[in-house]
């Protein structure tokens, strides 16, 4: 297995492990490059952004998805896109532990997604948790979603929210840490 599918299954790595130096840092740098060049590229460009973003996905950008730079991701080939998800501005993910996007998914300016964490007793241990959001869910600016979250379809979550456990379906969540204030 790949250190990437370990890290799904619950495997921790220390920082300085070969296979894990290799494989992860190795994306980690073929993503950075591609970020680097989708950031630098002239926002008119439309044509260079689209094939740049399909070169950061290894050509899975679903239809009309799009991302807006600037934006950086540390682990493209651990994010799995709907259609027609779109995100704004300022997006940092760090998909190491997986990332799932559904259909329809919505990101405003500046939003975190957040897989990794570190051992408390060795902070140079990691382990990841993935986080999905489903469908047609609405991700305020600002919002910053930590391992393990899963966000329920159609669910909001407020502008500078921390959401750091699961939001069910239709619901609105917002605050530090978010929480649900109604339902939809």
């Amino acid at each position: 297995m790949s250190v990437f599918e370990n890290l799904r299954e619950g495997k921790h790595y220390h920082i300085l492990d070969e296979d894990y130096r290799r494989e992860a840092h190795g994306e980690f740098r073929r993503c950075a490059h591609i970020c680097h060049l989708i950031n630098s590229t002239d926002p008119n460009d439309t044509g260079k952004l689209i094939e740049l973003e399909r070169e950061l996905f290894n050509g899975n950008l679903p239809e009309q998805t799009f991302l807006t730079p600037p934006f950086q991701i540390d682990c493209a080939c651990r994010i799995f896109l709907g259609k027609n998800v779109f995100a704004n501005h300022g997006l940092t993910v760090m998909s190491v532990g997986t990332v799932t996007l559904e259909d329809g998914v919505m990101l405003g300016p500046e939003v975190g997604l957040f897989t990794v964490n570190h051992e408390p007793k060795n902070i140079r241990v990691i382990f990841t948790k993935e986080i999905r959001i489903k469908k047609n869910a609405w991700i305020g600016a600002r919002v910053n979603i930590l391992p393990g979250v899963t966000i329920g379809e159609n669910a909001i979550i407020g502008t500078g929210s921390i959401v750091t456990k699961d939001i069910p379906d239709n619901a609105v969540a917002v605050g530090n840490p978010a929480r649900v204030i109604k339902q939809i």
